[in-house]
């Protein structure tokens, strides 16, 4: 963990599972008051087309997706009381149900725990630069990156600033 201001963080890209209890209990440190976690699971059909999704691969540029999710924690940082970040997010071939992203948020309140978090998910989903080929039946796809759905989520954050 690094601090930015007052805030300890943690990112990791990683091809390997994260535990959940581990990590919450490492957000746990200052006994901050409120824990929130978020944990995204790869999705096992398609929405649109119904289709099973069988594998998602995932992508990143090393240096560039750290120096985003930063940014992005550092800006939660700043409208929020919080005491510690952890954003986790895997790499690599992954299964229906399997655990893709971890974000955990501490501070003394859960108010501000779950803005936190929810505001760091929304950016993390729409800014990071994570690549994606879902798998299906019949077709293997890049996934588009910013879709209205996401769009819609980051206006909460960014209308009437």
């Amino acid at each position: 963990m690094k601090k930015i201001e007052s805030v300890l963080i943690k990112i990791k890209i990683q091809n390997n599972d994260f535990d959940v209890s581990k990590e919450t209990k490492q957000l746990n440190i200052n006994k901050p008051g409120a824990i929130v976690n978020f944990i995204g699971i790869v999705r096992g059909i398609d929405d649109k087309t119904h289709e099973k999704i069988y594998s998602m691969t995932l992508e990143h540029y090393p240096g560039m997706t750290e120096a985003e999710i930063e940014t992005i924690l550092r800006d939660a940082s700043k409208r929020w009381k919080i005491s510690a970040i952890t954003v986790i997010h895997r790499v690599g071939k992954l299964f229906s149900s399997d655990q893709i992203v971890f974000v955990g948020v501490a501070s003394k309140h859960r108010q501000n725990a779950f803005d936190a978090c929810n505001y760091i998910m929304d950016w993390l989903k729409n800014k990071a630069p994570f690549w994606k080929i879902e798998e299906s039946s019949k077709e293997k796809k890049w996934v588009k990156f910013n879709v209205s759905d996401d769009d819609d989520a980051l206006k909460k954050w960014t209308e009437g600033k």
